[in-house]
């Protein structure tokens, strides 16, 4: 699964407590069950990280350098759709003929569709999909493979269902970190103004407001922080960058569908349309980001302020070969990921906290008035 290699989408929800002992026992009494079972109805189960169709989880197919690797499956037969008309249409001629009838009764259209599916829907192979998923078990971490709320959702009720909810999965957001960092809530954090007109905007934003903060702080600063543990980072970004008005400004009708702007062509960073955005009082709501350590690793990936979710994620390209030390390594490199995005939420609350507001803001507005354009 995309854990292992490429690039993955990318929930971090740390745990609320450790998985219990025999998750692993828990796991598989809920395991996908096999593919001729499988009917009309959608069956949902877990399967190990190796493939979708390995239905046994142990600590053989399961556990992958320490971690717990595993997907939940979901499969479900369908005929497809122009299969189905054509079987109808069919069979409806036919029976038209055979009655020497001009048109099929509505009951007679619906007994023909359902004796279709019953006599077709075996025949046809199960389609199956599932996300991914792995347990740092040491950090107590879950890395989910999607940036779907939706599917999170539906991970969610799973895992607790198999595991209990002392270990529910909450996604990391300015809220956590927040919690975790300073001991206060999100609602503790300023709503920043990035122009001089503050507008008349009636959400916070937070995760914007720290998106946005990290763009001028990767331009003016070079991104450069030092982690204690990890050493020293760098940070750009890039497009293509999706910009928006606060939740509540971009219902105003006066804006005329105008709440939300992205720019792909050419160089994002430096144009003219994404200087009017900053302008106009419009927050990065989504950007493609560079990470670096010390120029060796690197990673990269799209950020979504309003989910915090990663998407397309590349990780470093790493040294080991071997399958287990190698995932283990990957992991390692979420979890880097994680702690240094941490250490920027830290540095950007620092930043817009007391008496650094008024100073951070004065220097934003000038950047963003002052930047380049083409």
């Amino acid at each position: 699964m995309s854990f292992e290699t490429g690039t993955t989408s990318l929930l971090i929800c740390p745990l609320r407590n450790p998985m219990p002992e025999d998750f692993l026992q828990k796991l598989d009494a809920y395991s996908a069950g096999r593919l001729d079972d499988v009917k009309s109805d959608p069956v949902i189960g877990w399967v190990s990280g190796r493939h979708l169709l390995e239905c046994d989880i142990d600590e053989t197919t399961s556990l992958c350098g320490g971690h717990l690797h595993i997907g939940l499956r979901k499969a479900e037969r369908k005929i497809p759709a122009q299969l189905l008309n054509a079987i109808c249409r069919r069979e409806e001629l036919a029976w038209m003929q055979a009655n020497e009838a001009l048109f099929v009764p509505r009951k007679e259209r619906k007994r023909i569709r359902e004796d279709a599916i019953e006599r077709n829907l075996m025949k046809m192979p199960p389609v199956i999909s599932a996300v991914p998923a792995v347990v740092d078990r040491a950090k107590n971490v879950l890395y989910l493979g999607t940036g779907s709320l939706k599917q999170f959702d539906a991970f969610v009720m799973e895992f607790l269902r198999a595991l209990g909810n002392d270990c529910e999965p909450v996604p990391i957001s300015p809220e956590e970190w927040m919690i975790k960092l300073f001991g206060k809530s999100e609602t503790d954090l300023p709503d920043l103004s990035f122009c001089a007109e503050t507008g008349s905007e009636d959400e916070p934003s937070p995760g914007r407001d720290f998106l946005t903060w990290l763009w001028f702080f990767s331009e003016t600063k070079l991104g450069r922080i030092k982690h204690p543990e990890f050493g020293e980072f760098t940070m750009a970004l890039e497009g293509p960058l999706t910009l928006a008005f606060s939740p509540g400004k971009s219902k105003d009708p006066e804006l005329g569908g105008a709440g939300e702007s992205t720019v792909k062509r050419g160089n994002p960073l430096t144009s003219a349309e994404v200087k009017a955005a900053l302008a106009s009082g419009k927050k990065l709501r989504k950007a493609r980001i560079m990470l670096a350590r010390n120029d060796a690793d690197k990673w990269s990936f799209a950020f979504d302020a309003d989910t915090f979710a990663f998407g397309s994620l590349a990780l470093p390209e790493g040294e080991e070969e071997d399958r287990d030390s190698r995932f283990e390594e990957r992991v390692m490199f979420l979890h880097i990921l994680h702690c240094v995005m941490e250490e920027y939420f830290r540095k950007y609350v620092e930043a817009v906290s007391g008496k650094e507001l008024a100073n951070t803001e004065k220097e934003i507005r000038r950047w963003a008035r002052e930047r380049e354009s083409f």
